[in-house]
């Protein structure tokens, strides 16, 4: 697809000239920083510079923090007190990392589900969608063996649990657990090998989501209707658009500055209200803890794993299909796995010619009761495995696959979505008009 018709960068200066003809940096940040951008994105398009100071902010604090800490079984929980108690502003600087793990998936989820409501992974976005779930399956990784790393109880019997799951992987199982954790047990390699990549996957990352950015900046930004930014002409492309810079720079840091504000009155007041007090024992081996439960971001997916249990009756049906092949405990792993790629196979998966989920009345019910259907397997995977609670987390997780595989595929044929309006100046001017009404002054904008 063309890019938006923009005004490019053009050197001036000889220095400029020089420069730019060997290495076009300024020419890269400026067509970065004036990209032409949907005028009529609304709040939940902050995201994305919250996710990238996050990003930021938790590599600056984890080199900092790798200073101090000592990779070894005998001395990682010690080091960890040490840098609590004896380095300079050391306490302050582990909330920061720790909480800052809790922000940054607090913001990816709102990003990924504002994608799913908005329909951001459609044609031609697919591949800056398929980065992004990529991007967050490297989160996931990197924030497990960032919690491994403290050598808590918590920690350390967390990792064996999670570990052990790939030991359900039939006939491979075994050598891909022993390959993780470079032993038959949870000790000094899996914690060498967790700090290395620990260290090692915030890089990658970045790396993607520098990638990430790439490519939306070349198919463009989506926005609220749905509806492209015309590209027959650099008239009617200003008319759908402003520069990035200064319009929504402005914008993203103001939100930035309110919810780091909101982040770091928690890192003050309760920094260890998202923990496990447990994870403030020293690993013990011989003692493990009565629940063991991971970071309230996993819950969702920990849910989903253990809802399908040898009582499910589809289990049973595979299970005696396959042979006993996939028995009840890898087909928890592959439910837990599959809940992740029915997202990102969303692109294909979504038949509605409308993109945004603004014009479709049936899809908003249905994509509403999804983001329920989120937060009450959040809370199933931090109860019990006992009780009502695996049923709760059954019928969530039936709900997950349902919603992806069977509705939207579905609503595409059965559902009779409103019309968008023609362009995005139709549709600010629209908004513009009603927020003027709704003060009190004339409905007249700027460009009448």
């Amino acid at each position: 697809m063309a890019g938006i018709p923009h005004d490019h960068y053009e050197p001036t200066s000889a220095k400029e000239k020089w420069l730019h003809q060997r290495l076009p940096i300024v020419g890269l940040m400026y067509d970065t920083l004036m990209i032409p951008t949907p005028k009529n994105l609304n709040w939940m398009w902050i995201w994305g510079i919250v996710l990238t100071f996050t990003l930021v902010l938790q590599i600056a604090t984890g080199i900092v923090l790798v200073m101090h800490y000592v990779p070894h079984v005998d001395m990682a929980f010690a080091s960890v007190e040490h840098i609590m108690r004896n380095v300079n502003g050391g306490h302050m600087i582990r909330y920061v990392h720790m909480n800052g793990a809790s922000l940054f998936f607090a913001a990816v989820y709102a990003h990924i589900f504002r994608g799913l409501y908005y329909g951001s992974y459609k044609a031609p976005r697919e591949v800056t969608w398929i980065i992004g779930m990529l991007i967050y399956l490297l989160m996931m990784g990197t924030a497990f063996m960032g919690y491994v790393l403290p050598w808590g109880q918590m920690s350390f019997h967390g990792t064996a649990v999670i570990t052990g799951l790939f030991g359900a992987i039939p006939v491979i199982g075994e050598s891909i657990q022993t390959w993780l954790l470079g032993a038959s047990a949870v000790g000094q390699p899996a914690l060498n090998r967790f700090f290395s990549l620990h260290y090692l996957l915030p890089f990658i990352i970045a790396g993607l989501v520098i990638l990430h950015i790439w490519a939306f900046h070349t198919t463009g930004n989506n926005n609220p209707t749905g509806v492209e930014v015309r590209r027959t002409s650099k008239e009617e492309a200003e008319r759908d658009t402003l520069p990035f810079w200064p319009y929504f720079v402005i914008k993203d840091l103001f939100a930035l500055t309110i919810i780091l504000l909101i982040f770091f009155a928690i890192v003050g007041f309760m920094p260890n209200y998202l923990g496990h007090p447990d994870n403030y024992i020293e690993a013990n081996p011989l003692a493990t803890p009565a629940h063991i439960v991971p970071e309230w971001y996993f819950l969702p997916f920990y849910a989903i794993l253990r809802a399908f249990d040898g009582d499910v009756w589809l289990v049973i049906i595979v299970d005696f299909i396959t042979f006993g092949f996939v028995d009840a405990k890898f087909f928890g792993v592959l439910a837990m796995f599959g809940a992740i790629a029915v997202m990102a196979l969303a692109p294909w998966l979504d038949t509605s010619s409308v993109r945004s989920g603004r014009y479709r009345p049936m899809f908003k019910w249905w994509f509403a009761i999804l983001v329920v259907d989120f937060f009450v397997l959040m809370w199933a995977g931090a109860m019990p495995a006992e009780g009502i609670y695996p049923t709760i987390a059954l019928i969530g997780s039936s709900y997950w696959f349902a919603y992806f595989l069977i509705i939207l595929p579905l609503l595409g044929i059965i559902e009779k979505p409103t019309k968008p309006p023609a362009t995005i100046e139709d549709d600010f001017k629209a908004m513009y008009k009603k927020d003027r009404s709704a003060s009190g002054t004339p409905a007249v904008s700027p460009a009448e």
